[in-house]
C-alpha cells in the first residue's frame, strides 16, 4: 500500500466541476506517481456503449447519476488516480465508497473558470435538470464538494501540470 504524507490510502480520487482538470491533471499526476489512471466517465461510456451526452438526451440526468453511483461503487482498485465525473458528490454511497477506497482531492475552480473552460456546457453530458443554470448547478455543488474534500487545491491559476505537482505535493507523495 502506497502511503501518501499521513493518509494510507493507494488510491486519489479526483472531485470538482467539469473544467477542473480531473481528468487530464489526473492523468500526469498517475504519470508522476506511478500510478494508474481511471476516469469513471469513460468506464460510464465504455459499459454503456454511448457518450454521456447521448445517455442524457435517451434518459433523464438521474438516470446518469444512477449509472455514476454504479460504476463508481463497481470500483476495487489499488495504486489508482480516479478521475470522478462532476456529479459523482450526489451519491452518498458513491462517496463514501470513494472515501474507504481512496483519499478525495477537491479541485476548486471559480465560476468564471468554469465558464472560460466549458464551451459546450449545452452539449458535454453534464448531469444536471434541464431547466438549470450553470451559476446554479455550481452554487449548488460547492457545498457538496466542501463536504466529502479531504484535501481542496486552488486550480484557478495553475496549468495542468502545476496542478498535478501541487497535488501530489499537498499528499506528500
Amino acid at each position: 500500500m502506497q502511503t501518501f504524507g499521513n493518509h494510507t490510502s493507494n488510491n486519489i480520487s479526483l472531485i470538482g466541476m467539469p473544467g477542473a482538470g480531473k481528468s487530464t491533471a489526473g492523468i500526469i499526476l498517475a504519470k508522476n506517481c506511478g500510478l494508474g489512471f481511471i476516469d469513471t466517465d469513460v468506464l460510464i461510456q465504455i459499459n454503456q456503449q454511448k457518450t454521456l451526452q447521448k445517455i442524457l438526451d435517451e434518459n433523464s440526468y438521474m438516470a446518469l447519476r444512477d449509472i455514476e453511483e454504479k460504476e463508481i461503487l463497481k470500483l476495487n482498485i489499488e495504486n489508482h488516480v480516479i478521475a470522478t465525473g462532476g456529479s459523482a458528490v450526489y451519491s452518498e454511497k458513491a462517496m463514501d465508497h470513494l472515501l474507504s477506497i481512496s483519499i478525495v482531492v477537491f479541485i476548486e475552480i471559480s465560476l468564471r473558470q468554469v465558464q472560460r473552460r466549458v464551451q459546450n456546457f449545452a452539449t458535454r453530458g453534464i448531469a444536471k435538470a434541464k431547466d438549470q443554470s450553470l451559476e446554479e448547478l455550481y452554487r449548488e455543488r460547492q457545498q457538496l464538494y466542501k463536504r466529502y474534500a479531504q484535501i481542496t487545491v486552488d486550480g484557478n491559476d495553475l496549468s495542468l501540470e502545476m496542478l498535478a505537482v501541487t497535488i501530489a505535493a499537498r499528499l506528500g507523495a
